[in-house]
């Protein structure tokens, strides 16, 4: 009988299941092509989740609240509670595996889902917003689903499987927004508030994507990467294969990596978050709103493919650049459309999906060049972290600044913001420059 030990740095024993997997290659690739498949099954289910509580989590609250300078409140919650379930997630991913750490999110942002259903109900703002942060560890999983899918890849794919995993969260996540109307339906017909039906959607979304990983996602990637990366480097006798999943811990790339995402969410959330609101004093109804968003998801995901390509072909840095640039242009569009115009709203949430698009993945794949698969996943959660505080603090902000002043200012301070971005991918290279000196 096989005596099973715990995979650590400077054990030499490991299971033997996981021994197949170091020895093997093309087991290797096929564990990656399968991790893939599983990860975007579980992100088409993710982005309708996703998508439902984005879309009408805001004219819930003031529909509750009877005021609009609490509008950006939802969407604060919604991602204080994927900071801390992404520290959570990530820190159960990397001690237990993907599986568990995703799994628990989801699960945990379905049961958000209907405590914000039952809020509806009772009329209870402080269950919604109790229940909003509970959702956000969906939204956090929803977000660090992406990882699992480089765990085992190389360096050559890694923003490619980023970009894979995502662009599967484009079909739930066009489809939540355009639902959201059948959805107000279906509650209304079964004596819920009509916009508490998209949370029903979400709720079911959420626990669908849970399951999918918590059955389907064996042999865990995690664990085999780590597992493949220590035997490297045990072996000082052979040189580490190009192919190689191990990397070395850049701090500098992290906090590179780090920035580019930060400031992308924060300009995406802040100005996404006061659209609805914005469309709704033009006369638009819940079903233009719902389009108007679906496009704008649908941009979030939908470039990830050809997006994941030109960053591993392009450059991080050349990318991370033009996210700055597609937000300055949203930006500048939002603000100087007119209210009434759907067209130039929806090719301004377009931008704007896609600037977070590029910025998101061309940071992504610099977190994982910068760590080590035996502490990849708590740094990729503590990332994640500050990501989602970025988001609160956008979305919180928005609403201050419309009711202080217009969508338009809100739109044009997004845009100054997202120039930000060139100082930091200057500073990146330098570093680069000085390092291969």
């Amino acid at each position: 009988m096989i005596t099973e030990t715990v995979v650590t740095k400077g054990v030499k024993q490991q299971y033997a299941w996981l021994q197949d997997y170091i020895d093997s290659p093309e087991k290797q690739k096929q564990l990656y092509k399968r991790t893939l498949k599983i990860v975007i099954l579980s992100q088409i289910f993710g982005g309708a989740g996703l998508a439902a509580g984005i879309t009408v989590g805001a004219l819930l609250a003031q529909e509750m609240l009877g005021t609009e300078s609490a509008a950006g409140i939802p969407v604060a919650l919604l991602t204080l509670g994927s900071a801390g379930a992404a520290l959570l997630v990530g820190r159960l991913s990397q001690r237990f595996g993907r599986r568990a750490g995703l799994a628990a999110g989801f699960l945990t942002g379905g049961l958000g889902a209907i405590g914000v259903i039952i809020a509806a109900l009772i009329n209870s703002v402080f269950l919604l917003f109790a229940s909003l942060l509970f959702y956000g560890a969906g939204t956090a999983s929803n977000l660090q689903a992406r990882y699992a899918g480089t765990d085992l890849a190389t360096v050559k794919q890694r923003a490619t499987a980023v970009s894979m995993a995502m662009v599967s969260t484009t079909f739930g996540a066009v489809a939540g927004p355009n639902l959201v109307g059948v959805m107000g339906g279906f509650a209304d017909s079964i004596g819920i508030p009509t916009l508490a039906g998209p949370f029903i959607l979400g709720a079911a979304a959420f626990i669908l994507a849970g399951l999918v990983l918590l059955l389907f996602l064996r042999p865990d990637p995690l664990i085999v990467s780590t597992a493949i990366a220590n035997a490297q480097e045990e072996n000082s006798t052979v040189q580490e294969k190009p192919n190689s999943n191990s990397s070395p811990i850049s701090k500098r790339g992290i906090v590179v990596g780090a920035a580019v995402m930060v400031l992308t969410q924060f300009v995406m959330a802040a100005i996404m978050t006061m659209t609805p609101i914005h469309m709704g004093h033009h006369g638009h109804g819940l079903r233009e709103v719902g389009l108007v968003i679906g496009f704008h998801i649908g941009a979030m995901y939908f470039p990830s493919l050809v997006t994941g390509l030109l960053v591993d072909k392009v450059g991080r840095t050349a990318m991370a650049v033009a996210s700055g640039s597609t937000l300055l242009a949203s930006g500048i569009l939002a603000a100087f459309a007119p209210g009434d115009s759907m067209i130039l709203l929806i090719c301004a949430l377009v931008l704007l999906g896609a600037g977070w698009n590029f910025g998101l993945i061309s940071g992504t794949a610099l977190i994982v060049d910068a760590t080590h698969p035996s502490i990849r996943a708590k740094t990729q959660g503590s990332v994640d972290v500050l990501l989602a505080l970025s988001g609160a603090s956008g979305g919180a902000l928005s609403g201050m600044v419309v009711a202080h002043s217009s969508y338009a200012v809100l739109s044009l301070s997004g845009a100054i913001l997202s120039l930000l971005l060139i100082p930091v991918v200057a500073w990146s290279r330098k570093v680069q420059s000085r390092e291969l000196v």
